[in-house]
Order: structure tokens, then C-alpha cells, then sequence
């Protein structure tokens, strides 16, 4: 029997890099996937590449489409086993560059999502369940044109913290994973990896099958309660400015 044998997993931001690899990670340890994003033609994509996964389009940031989400999980799926949340978007301005719509597209979808992500799940998880909040290594540090992004994904460290404090009763652990540089499809500008890579110790980028890994591991151990895993290849040793 498969480790995740009839397992229920949602995973946000689930078409593409981390979230897709992430996804692959548990469908081939036999869970029942459910993934949710926006765009309707990639989380399709992947479910054609993975037939038994589900898809469900919609948006973290609008919380009437979170609760039309968890109707839907709930009515076919029945209980969550594990949550991850992973949608989120990237955005590059030094503080002085930062306007109110800048500061609200990151908030909105980084912090304000993930937070109502977990909130409308709890009535929906399992006793035991395991959310997963993906972070990012630049809450660890001070990172040149980061800040509003940074201060959103610290926020889902402490959450992970809080939240685990709100729900442990329950049974629920939460914790996050704070991801290093990641060949992803946030890094549009291809040209910049070589110059972000000679920042890593290891000379290279994550690959988003190491992140879901360490996703599975977090849904696996049932010891580990709040806690922040950073996986960045020895970036924090260091700090560099990178932009």
C-alpha cells in the first residue's frame, strides 16, 4: 500500500512548479490530488498528465471562490489530509518604487490568501491533517526590491506558528517551507539564473521536486509542529543583494 493511499491532498497554485511537482509528489504515493489556480487551461494540462487528479479553478484572494472551493472538495472528496499552500506571486520594487496597487496584488494573494486558504479548510480536515504553507527564503533576510514580498511570506512563517497554536488541540499540525532560489516559471528572465546561482553555495538552483519532497516529509512526520524548514542551498549563510 502506497503512503498516501486514499488520502485526500489540496494543493493551491498547484499547475505549475513547486505546486505541480508537489502534486506529482503525492499522486505517486497513491493521494487523491486536488488542485486549485487560476488559470483553468494549465491546472487542465496537468490533470490530462495525471489522470485521477482534480482540478478546480479560482482565486485565494477572493474568498466566495475559497468557499465554492471547499463546497466542491467536501461534497466529492470528503475530509482534507493534508492542505498546501502554495499560490502566491512575485513582484520586484525597491521601497521607494512601491505604489498601493503593488503593496495590495502581493498582500492580497501571498498573505490575505494563504490566511483564509487555512481558515475555510479547518471545518473541512481530517483529525491529524497537515497544512503546509510555502514560504520563501527571503523572509529570512533583507533581499534589495523584496521587501513587500518578504514581509508576506515572514508573515506565513509566523503563521505557521500560530496557527499550529490555534489548531494542535485538533490534532492539525501546521508548519511552512521557506524555498531557496527554485527553477520555477517566477523566474521569467532566464538570464538571471546564472548570476542568482553563483549567490548558492551548491552553484545551482533548487529543483521544484526537492520542495515537494520536503512537502511529503512534513505530511508524513506527525512530530514536527511549527516549525519554518529552509531549504536554500546555504544562501543564508551569507547575504547577498541579488536583483
Amino acid at each position: 500500500m502506497k503512503a498516501f493511499e486514499k488520502k485526500v491532498v489540496l494543493i493551491t497554485g498547484g499547475n505549475s512548479g513547486i505546486g505541480k511537482a508537489t502534486a506529482k509528489a503525492f499522486y505517486e504515493k497513491g493521494a487523491k490530488v486536488i488542485i486549485f489556480g487560476r488559470d483553468l487551461t494549465k491546472l487542465q494540462n496537468v490533470v490530462n498528465e495525471f489522470p485521477g487528479m482534480t482540478a478546480i479553478a479560482g482565486d485565494v484572494a477572493k474568498l466566495a471562490e475559497l468557499d465554492k472551493l471547499y463546497q466542491a472538495v467536501g461534497e466529492n472528496n470528503g475530509k482534507i489530509d493534508v492542505l498546501v499552500v502554495n499560490a502566491g506571486i512575485a513582484g520586484n520594487k525597491k521601497v521607494e518604487e512601491v505604489d498601493e496597487l503593488h503593496f495590495d496584488s502581493i498582500m492580497n494573494v501571498n498573505l490575505k490568501g494563504a490566511y483564509f486558504t487555512v481558515q475555510k479548510a479547518v471545518p473541512y480536515l481530517n483529525p491529524n491533517a497537515s497544512i503546509i504553507l510555502i514560504s520563501s527564503m527571503a523572509s529570512h533576510g533583507g533581499w534589495k526590491g523584496l521587501s513587500v514580498y518578504s514581509a508576506a511570506k515572514a508573515a506565513l512563517a509566523v503563521l505557521a506558528k500560530s496557527f499550529s497554536a490555534d489548531l494542535i488541540d485538533k490534532g492539525i499540525r501546521v508548519n511552512s517551507i521557506s524555498p531557496g532560489f527554485t527553477d520555477t516559471p517566477i523566474f521569467t528572465d532566464k538570464s538571471v539564473i546564472p548570476k542568482a546561482s553563483a549567490l548558492v553555495p551548491l552553484k545551482r538552483f533548487a529543483t521544484p521536486e526537492e520542495m515537494a519532497d520536503a512537502a511529503v516529509f512534513l505530511a508524513s512526520n506527525n512530530y514536527v509542529v511549527g516549525v519554518d524548514l529552509l531549504i536554500d542551498g546555504g544562501v543564508s549563510m551569507f547575504r547577498p543583494e541579488f536583483r
